[in-house]
């Protein structure tokens, strides 16, 4: 196999927001698992999965508020879909012991599929277009990248994940559950011979680049704490190669 450099250059958060005007959410995975996917498991008791039937947020958690679930996210060709399965469908499923333990095809597909009846709307890759559509639509709720709540923060609000709130600090630090690791990745042989793979891999691990004011910043990455920003350039400059575990 082709020897592979990983590089993690930060970290994202997905949020769920709504409009600043509307009630404040403080949702849980498990919360969040029931409002959205297909099939649930039966409200009656049992282990099997049914239709979902929950059509309002206090049907899900009678802490929430008393209005529909109307939830804006990203399309199945979306790599924010992908990580909002994997960071927020999957652990909200595991909450119920006998679907994480369902033969594996069985527990996807009740953890990975979104609901097609209403409550969640495919809304595009536009995310300005979905802040636009949340101040226009008080009682919805939007799924987006960090980056377009802070950007917007005159208008709309994070959701609480689990009583943590969507911000630099509990983004970076890992606490709040929405976060993920970013990384790109070289093939080691290319480093050398093609002109500029090295020159690229130092670029994105300097200062001016991932630094906690630098360029990337900007463009919405959370920055790695300096210490591990010390260690991930010490990995890279020596070309540390990826070693990933059995399936």
């Amino acid at each position: 196999m082709t020897a592979i450099v990983e590089v993690k250059i930060g970290y994202d958060g997905i949020v769920l927001a709504n409009s600043k005007s509307s009630p404040h959410y403080n949702v849980t995975l498990r919360d969040l698992y029931l409002a959205l996917a297909k099939n649930v498991p039966d409200p009656a008791g049992g282990e099997k999965l049914v239709a979902n039937p929950y059509r309002t947020w206090s049907q899900v958690n009678p802490s929430l508020p008393a209005v529909a679930i109307e939830v804006l996210g990203p399309p199945p060709t979306s790599g924010t879909r992908d990580a909002f399965l994997e960071l927020v469908m999957e652990p909200g499923c595991k909450t119920f012991p006998w679907v994480a333990a369902l033969a594996r095809d069985a527990y996807l597909a009740a953890c990975h599929t979104l609901r097609e009846d209403g409550p969640y709307t495919n809304a595009g890759e536009n995310d300005n277009l979905i802040v636009q559509k949340l101040e226009n639509g008080p009682q919805m709720l939007g799924i987006f990248g960090y980056s377009f709540l802070e950007q917007n923060a005159d208008k709309v609000q994070g959701a609480h994940i689990s009583g943590v709130a969507p911000d630099f600090d509990s983004i970076a630090s890992g606490k709040y559950p929405v976060s993920r690791p970013l990384f790109f990745y070289v093939k080691k042989a290319h480093v050398g011979p093609i002109p500029g793979i090295r020159e690229y891999l130092a670029e994105f691990t300097s200062d001016s680049a991932w630094g906690d004011v630098g360029y990337l910043a900007d463009k919405g990455l959370i920055p790695m704490p300096a210490q591990e920003r010390t260690a991930v350039k010490a990995q890279v400059a020596s070309l540390a190669e990826l070693h990933l575990g059995a399936p």
